[in-house]
């Protein structure tokens, strides 16, 4: 599973979105990994965090995009990625990790998306936020999207967006 990544939230927010400064950058990263075969992974957790920021409004540090939008958009993620389920194991390792790693706040979060990885065995974090994973470098690599193109400014299609 050494070609294996999780993707994180902030990059299916990015792809989802052609406006946004980092699209191409994540577009040309994914494409990259899609074609040298990698397999890509999403969480329970990686939809909600999805979810919560599309749908939040706007002036509330949010996209003030509707359900129905988001749909379409998981949609899509479920077409090209594979799908890591929770269990009782992810519990108990999450637990462990989080004492381990004396994480608080907000950071559960992180850790939940660590504790996928190392109960599935993937071993690779795409992500935008390598700063907020750093703690965690001697269990997973987290890797930033810039680290896989050359050219940041071509464009392409990893797949279909919708223009919202």
């Amino acid at each position: 599973m050494t070609n294996s990544y999780l993707i994180d939230s902030n990059i299916l927010l990015r792809i989802s979105r052609r406006d946004d400064p980092d699209y191409r950058i994540v577009d040309g990263a994914l494409e990259r990994l899609l074609k040298q075969g990698s397999a890509l992974y999403y969480t329970h957790q990686n939809i909600a965090e999805f979810w919560n920021v599309w749908t939040r409004p706007a002036d509330k540090n949010g996209f003030g995009l509707g359900g129905e939008t988001a749909e379409r958009e998981i949609r899509k993620f479920e077409g090209m990625m594979k799908f890591a389920a929770d269990s009782a194991a992810a519990y108990d390792r999450w637990r462990q990790l989080v004492r381990n790693y004396r994480v608080m706040g907000v950071q559960v979060h992180d850790a939940r998306l660590v504790t996928a990885m190392l109960v599935h065995g993937f071993p690779n974090l795409l992500t935008l936020n390598v700063t907020d994973f750093a703690r965690y470098a001697d269990v997973i690599t987290a890797v930033h999207p810039r680290s896989f193109i050359e050219d940041p400014s071509r464009t392409s299609s990893v797949i279909p967006r919708t223009t919202e």
